[in-house]
């Protein structure tokens, strides 16, 4: 028993590294050090030995917030290797909106296209729909007080490395895992209902070809120091690296902006896009003010669940508070 759950823990640990279907893989790390690399010498104009220093700064890897991210990471992968069989899969999910499809229609509206066509257009809604639900979920957490007691944990943070994207409440993980299995539930029920068996996704690595193009051109980025920006017109369809640090920001005008993973065309529609700001030095966190211990397991896994109770507590008690707990801060 303890041998089969250390078997899946470990290969866990080297799915998040080794599998490109991950963020962390360590084909996307390289190109993001690249990417940043090449941009601090080339646009900042920094000596190639300044630039490393920069990218490898001491201050930000072995900071205090950063030691939290890897015991987080660790301790996640340790409760959802136990949580795992617990979630809802994507194919039982699938296999229940198919059987409601086939139900409320009483047939099926099969359309006959290419196969490139199909794997194509089913590549490109995987993708989209996912982005969405993602920004979403995202705002959603910025915007209800109890889940933002949850998300917390990740704004936590003082200083980011590629690791603090899984900076994560337990809770959180979980809703995320449900909304991927969710998003690809609905996806595979949708065209296999249209399309038949026909359906398949244009992959690169095995990992599907637009998240491969978003990760392989510095998405680790976000979560870092580097502050790169992209064309002014072009952060208006894409997320930045820096626009991303800006929702990570203390100041009070960053607040609740740019929500999105890939696409910025969300924050538009929600009017939460925020331009990056190419010469402003930005600090990370909650607020400026240092809470302490604030990167102890107890205020990071525990504090969440009494600020949840509590508002909760409060609502039930008086519901117009609701009305006052709606912003991120």
């Amino acid at each position: 028993m303890f041998e089969t759950f250390l078997t899946e823990f470990s290969s866990d640990i080297y799915a998040n590294f080794f599998d490109p279907r991950k963020r962390l893989f360590v084909g996307y790390l390289v190109c993001a050090l690249i990417i940043a690399l090449a941009w601090l010498v080339l646009l900042r104009k920094q000596k190639i030995q300044h630039a490393w220093r920069t990218c490898f700064d001491k201050q930000v890897w072995f900071s205090a917030s950063s030691r939290a991210d890897g015991l987080i990471f660790f301790i996640n992968r340790l409760l959802f290797t136990f949580l795992a069989p617990a979630l809802l899969a994507k194919l039982t999910i699938a296999t229940f909106i198919f059987q409601w499809l086939q139900g409320t229609l009483g047939f099926r509206p099969l359309i006959q296209l290419a196969d490139w066509q199909i794997a194509a257009c089913f590549t490109l809604w995987l993708f989209i729909l996912d982005d969405f639900a993602r920004f979403y979920l995202h705002y959603l957490m910025h915007r209800w007080p109890v889940l933002w007691a949850f998300h917390k944990v990740h704004h936590s943070a003082r200083t980011m490395t590629p690791l603090t994207v899984l900076r994560t409440h337990p809770v959180e993980g979980v809703l995320f895992s449900l909304r991927s299995s969710l998003v690809q539930g609905i996806s595979i029920a949708l065209f296999v209902f249209l399309f038949a068996n026909q359906v398949d996704l244009v992959t690169v690595l095995g990992a599907n070809a637009l998240v491969f193009a978003f990760n392989v051109t510095g998405s680790n980025l976000r979560h870092s120091h580097i502050a790169i920006h992209y064309w002014r017109f072009l952060e208006y369809w894409l997320i930045s690296p820096a626009q991303h640090q800006i929702h990570h920001s203390t100041a009070p005008r960053h607040f609740d902006k740019n929500f999105g993973a890939t696409l910025a065309i969300w924050d538009r529609l929600f009017r939460c896009l925020h331009l990056s700001e190419p010469n402003t030095v930005l600090s990370f966190g909650i607020s400026k003010t240092v809470i302490p211990d604030e990167h102890s397991l107890k205020q990071l896994y525990l504090q969440p669940f009494a600020e949840a109770t509590n508002i909760i507590w409060q609502t039930l008690r008086k519901p117009r508070i609701l009305s006052a707990l709606t912003q991120r801060r």
